[in-house]
């Protein structure tokens, strides 16, 4: 099955373990992976900003990037769901609306992917100790992904799950929110972190690269001994 990585430009930028661990995790389960140079940013930052017409030259980029690929998967909840919406964004353009929606229906969050497509629950991870799970908002109000994280953890050799409090909350980055909103993201991503070291976990486990970046950065500052990981990192382990 040959698989192209959409990698997203946290991933690209700031957290390349990720991307590293998504390509070896998908390789192990039999996948034929691929990275397209040409992707850049899917569009998301202008389009939240209210930007639209000038963040569709690069939806058009990522289109034309991927038109061929088989199946295309992201680490990154978020970035897939504006993919998902590259069909709505494009309806009346008779040059883009068809192409938009082949892109929308072969992409794939990463757990959903290898839930739901490759049909597998275990993929061998083991990884000693406490962890607990932040659900991002694109990921599961939007995308829809709710369950597929937990089965694929309920796997992890070693892992023992705590539930977090609060779990569907905001994390108070949501991008230019962060930067627009200051004082009110400090509190969410206060209240996220307190929420995460009452449950006595090592490990804070998440889908979204935004999200951990944000809440990773708060637990840093705080001097928290909580180490924060992407679940591909997670889901690749073999200690």
């Amino acid at each position: 099955m040959k698989v192209s990585l959409f990698a997203t430009c946290l991933v690209d930028m700031f957290q390349t373990n990720v991307g590293k661990a998504t390509i070896e995790l998908l390789e192990k389960l039999g996948c034929d992976v691929e990275f397209p140079q040409t992707q850049v940013c899917c569009g998301q930052p202008a389009y939240n900003s209210g930007y639209v017409k000038e963040s569709k030259n690069a939806m058009k980029n990522m289109i034309a990037t991927f038109e061929h690929s088989q199946y295309v998967v992201s680490p990154s909840g978020s970035c897939v769901t504006m993919f998902k919406e590259y069909p709505h964004l494009f309806k009346e353009d008779k040059n883009w609306a068809e192409r938009a929606k082949q892109l929308a229906d072969k992409t794939y969050e990463l757990t959903d992917f290898i839930v739901n497509v490759l049909g597998v629950e275990d993929v061998g991870a083991s990884l000693p100790g406490k962890a607990t799970y932040h659900a991002s908002c694109h990921m599961t109000r939007l995308l829809g992904v709710k369950e597929e994280p937990f089965k694929l953890l309920s796997h992890v050799k070693g892992l023992e799950m705590e539930p977090l409090e609060n779990m569907h909350n905001c994390c108070g980055f949501g991008g230019t929110f962060s930067v627009k909103m200051g004082k009110i993201s400090e509190q969410m991503v206060d209240e996220k972190v307190e929420c995460v070291q009452n449950t006595g976990a090592e490990y804070l486990i998440g889908a979204d690269c935004g999200c951990l970046m944000n809440i990773g950065g708060r637990i840093e500052r705080k001097g928290h001994p909580v180490q924060v990981m992407h679940i591909a990192e997670v889901l690749n382990s073999r200690v």
